[in-house]
């Protein structure tokens, strides 16, 4: 599957600053997450919103806070996706 060039440039840096020991299968979950989003609409190119929507939906609540601040560090506006500060 595509993913837009600046959106897969994001998703290695925050992947990036998560702790090593979890990147492996966050990585996985996220892609997989942004994946079946795309396949659903019937599309073929991961963009921002699949990306973020997938790191929403697969980090854990307790874990949002950081996550958010991930996002805003390599220009992610998520609140423009629906997604509350």
């Amino acid at each position: 599957m595509d993913w837009e060039s600046a959106t897969q440039d994001k998703f290695k840096i925050l992947i990036g600053k998560m702790p090593v020991f979890m990147r492996p299968a966050a990585e996985k979950a996220i892609i997989q997450k942004a994946e079946n989003l795309v396949r659903q609409d019937n599309r073929s190119e991961i963009t921002e919103k699949d990306m973020v929507d997938a790191f929403f939906a697969e980090t854990p609540f307790g874990f949002q806070g950081l996550m958010k601040n991930d996002l805003l560090s390599v220009g992610i506006d998520y609140t423009k996706y629906g997604y509350e500060k």
